[in-house]
């Protein structure tokens, strides 16, 4: 009897893309080799790579705003990092392609790394701002504004929408900020979803809207002519 090809299971979609395979490398490598060095060679990389609201502001060492989310020396973090590469992320890469998908994680990354430093002066704490976190948690607004009735299995268990993966994960994020008082993290993790959700609309999207101010300036430089009363044979 011939197999029904509706209940075959797409395993393409269960294989990792190549910008979020580049990303999960990037920061689990990164990360075991800080963990195993020796306690100078850390000092050293928190000196010169991590983002700190000291760091960054006062010091200027802008760099680290790329450098840091590359890097998380925590474990639980970064295994919530890597199931999220691994399980949902992919499918944005799929949709925008590998290009737009990196720059999506450069803005998100960076934006989520400026916002929580400058909370950290604000709360006066110096505070280390590192990991994929608020990249990650842009990528699932995305998924769930641009796949908000797509059934999914969280964990391949638990059912949901696209949409209620999202409020979960922000929920889970505004829960975890609350009960251990990370501020600055749950700012630059506010500050990506947010620009996340901009990016994706057609109204809020910053690029979009250079676009319409580019079009709009463009105009305003040409004069409409009424045709049949000027004697140009061309007219440019």
């Amino acid at each position: 009897m011939a197999r029904n090809p509706s209940r075959r299971i797409d395993t393409s979609q269960l294989r990792i893309t190549r910008g979020a395979l580049l990303l999960l490398c990037l920061e689990v490598g990164l990360s075991i080799v800080f963990n195993v060095s020796s306690p100078s060679a850390q000092a050293l990389v928190v000196t010169w790579f991590v983002p700190t609201p000291s760091s960054v502001w006062h010091d200027w060492k802008v760099w680290t705003l790329l450098t840091g989310p590359l890097l998380q020396p925590s474990f639980f973090p970064l295994l919530f990092d890597a199931l999220m590469l691994w399980l949902f992320v992919p499918t944005i890469e799929r949709w925008w392609g590998t290009p737009r998908f990196l720059r999506f994680a450069a803005y998100t990354s960076v934006a989520g790394t400026v916002v929580g430093t400058l909370a950290g002066l604000l709360t006066g704490r110096d505070v280390p701002i590192l990991g994929l976190q608020a990249f990650v948690t842009a990528s699932i607004v995305a998924f769930g504004l641009l796949y908000a009735r797509q059934p999914v299995r969280f964990f391949g268990a638990l059912p949901m929408t696209g949409r209620q993966l999202m409020y979960g994960i922000l929920g889970f994020q505004l829960l975890f900020t609350l009960l251990n008082g990370r501020w600055e993290e749950g700012a630059g993790v506010a500050a990506a979803a947010v620009l996340a959700a901009m990016l994706i609309s057609d109204r809020w999207n910053p690029r979009l809207a250079w676009v319409r101010w580019r079009g709009r300036r463009a105009r305003s430089r040409f004069d409409v002519l009424d045709g049949g009363k000027r004697k140009d044979k061309y007219v440019n």
